[in-house]
């Protein structure tokens, strides 16, 4: 069984009638015209890849697909809530994923439409997931830290050959990204506000330019790994949610290091 990823790009004038499509599709099609609103979709398709083609689905068809079945109901919910002056809120933006889900899904017939996730912006996601009534949410957090990996149990030469340049004997900092999955238990009560004071004020003012060795009590005896750093803003965040369940935590060490926790 293969998943297949395609993100489709596209922006929105919610005060002109027309809807200019460009050609740019990497940018975003339609291209919108002056200060437009920016959606990017990222559909994601499981089935077994086709012996003949090699493809689960050609990815022109998904291109297809969302503009000719998907877009239209954004463009036409994004101009009525404008023009009425009414907020397009989370729970209105969740309808509109489900309404796209069962269009995608008659439309893919031969492959299931396991998740689709609308980008916020760069760094905030709101999704739906197959087989699940739960929607979920997220966003993004920076935070820069300082740690070493060392452990006393190991010799000097033994703590050098497992850790490396992260045995610097006087540290050495990161900046750090964390990511932080939650299951909306009801759309129209879930507070975005709510939730990133929750995060802001049990991990990352916690951890935010600090000696992770030094100034966490959680890692007095455990090192600071990306691994750890997972499980301690999981264990930091769980259950502080007012309307919304925690699902997982991300951290980005590097660009090209992460590491995600849940239970």
């Amino acid at each position: 069984m293969h998943k297949l990823s395609r993100q489709v790009r596209f922006s929105l004038n919610p005060f002109l009638d027309d809807v200019f499509v460009g050609t740019n599709s990497y940018c975003s099609k339609p291209a919108g015209v002056g200060l437009s609103l920016y959606f990017s979709l990222r559909v994601e398709l499981i089935a077994d890849a086709d012996e003949d083609t090699g493809f689960v689905v050609n990815i022109t068809e998904i291109d297809k697909a969302v503009r000719q079945l998907v877009i239209p109901i954004f463009d036409r919910t994004v101009k009525e809530s404008y023009r009425k002056g009414e907020h397009v809120s989370l729970a209105k933006l969740e309808s509109l994923l489900r309404q796209s889900r069962g269009l995608l899904s008659e439309y893919f017939s031969k492959a299931q439409v396991a998740k689709l996730s609308l980008e916020l912006n760069p760094n905030k996601i709101l999704a739906i997931t197959e087989g699940s009534l739960m929607t979920s949410y997220s966003e993004k957090f920076d935070f820069a830290a300082m740690h070493k990996l060392w452990n006393d149990k190991f010799s000097q030469e033994k703590n050098l050959e497992l850790f490396g340049k992260c045995a610097n004997p006087t540290g050495h900092g990161h900046n750090y990204t964390a990511q932080v999955i939650v299951e909306l238990d009801d759309s129209e009560k879930f507070s975005p506000l709510d939730y990133e004071k929750v995060i802001d004020d049990n991990f990352v003012e916690i951890v935010d330019h600090k000696n992770l060795n030094a100034d966490i009590d959680f890692f007095s005896d455990k090192n600071p790994t990306v691994e750890n750093i997972a499980f301690f803003a999981y264990q930091q965040l769980k259950g502080k949610f007012v309307t919304a369940t925690l699902k997982e935590v991300s951290i980005w060490e590097t660009t090209r290091t992460c590491c995600t926790y849940s239970e």
